[in-house]
């Protein structure tokens, strides 16, 4: 009988650490499709900003109201932070965010139903011009694995929408990095020996956490990503912020270092990304750790529900394709702490 006891015991003192996970995934604006019931039963009203062309069924099922008072109670603004500036696009002070170097006024390249219906308003980055996207997104939970930076953008060759503008995006769909051939909608094939992907042209990424309403005030620290395929491990300093024995000047070891397997996404030359048209990318990046080091010597802090993501694409001036991005081109998923 003792010993029923003590199990009853040791079971009600473990659950809490059996609390339920479930998917999350978090956009600019409240995540949830408008008048759909989610997995926890919420239905969102008029305030979802989620066009449901860029969610299927499935996904809308575990897209929140985080602004709900009875369930997240995140704040829809908090601060002044993330600022408003000329390149706001979606947002406001305080607030998550979308900006962009060039006008918000594009069509959905991605739909081939009716040009620009259904979908969000996009922002071109043309062939051979430099440009930058930026999202600001809260995690609506508490993350209990690796948070996947999700992208998803309009991908066509150089001037197609001008000539199709009802199925460019049939006949000119292209890749970041693309080398572009003579002629219109022509795709460059290179022979034995040669990359067929332009390196320089690739859009680089920057990921950045920023604490939230509920968490305490930490240093915003830059994200590390795993690459894949890989084989997800990572290479830890053995004496962080020490130079190692013949290292050159600088060259001091930071805690997660940069190898073959790991990314920190400072938007640095090793930090590209190549997009297919209309098509997702999927970023996995590391669940940080208090007090663990990145390659930039930034001390992580562990995240919670309400804390802000940031991402920045960088598009460089060599980028041969036009580029159509929007407010929800970006979104965080992952799984998180149920919240009740």
């Amino acid at each position: 009988m003792k010993w029923l006891l003590a199990l009853l015991v040791v079971l009600y003192m473990v659950v809490p650490a059996m609390a339920g996970e479930d998917p999350y995934i978090a956009i600019v604006g409240t995540d949830c499709v408008p008048n759909v019931t989610n997995a926890i039963g919420q239905k969102c009203g008029d305030s979802g900003s989620a066009v449901p062309f860029y969610f299927s069924t499935k996904y809308q099922q575990f897209m929140y109201d985080e602004n709900d008072p009875a369930n997240f109670a995140i704040p829809t603004s908090f601060g002044t932070f993330p600022p408003k500036n000329q390149y706001t696009r979606v947002g406001s002070a305080g607030q998550e965010m979308y900006r962009s170097m060039t006008a918000n006024n594009q069509v959905e390249v991605c739909n081939l139903n009716a040009v620009g219906l259904p979908g969000n308003q996009n922002s071109k980055t043309p062939a051979g011009n430099t440009g930058f996207y930026e999202w600001y997104i809260n995690l609506p939970k508490k993350p209990s694995g690796e948070i996947n930076i999700v992208i998803q953008c309009g991908v066509l060759k150089p001037n197609a929408l001008a000539f199709f503008p009802n199925t460019a995006i049939e006949l000119c769909a292209a890749e970041t990095g693309e080398r572009i051939g003579a002629g219109l909608c022509v795709r460059d094939e290179v022979d034995p020996g040669a990359s067929p992907v332009n390196q320089l042209a690739l859009p680089k990424i920057t990921a950045i956490a920023y604490p939230g309403f509920y968490n305490v005030t930490f240093t915003p620290f830059h994200l590390t990503a795993f690459k894949n395929p890989s084989s997800y491990t990572l290479t830890f300093c053995a004496n962080p912020g020490i130079p190692s024995a013949g290292s050159g000047v600088g060259d001091i070891c930071d805690g997660v270092q940069n190898t073959g397997t790991a990314q920190v996404l400072d938007g640095s030359t090793n930090a590209r990304i190549l997009l297919k048209a209309c098509m997702d990318k999927a970023i996995a990046t590391k669940l940080p750790v208090t007090n663990q080091l990145n390659a930039l010597g930034e001390a992580e802090t562990d995240l919670v529900a309400g804390d802000l993501i940031y991402v920045r694409m960088d598009v460089p001036r060599q980028n041969t394709v036009d580029i159509y991005c929007h407010a929800q081109s970006v979104r965080l998923q992952g799984i998180g702490e149920s919240w009740n």
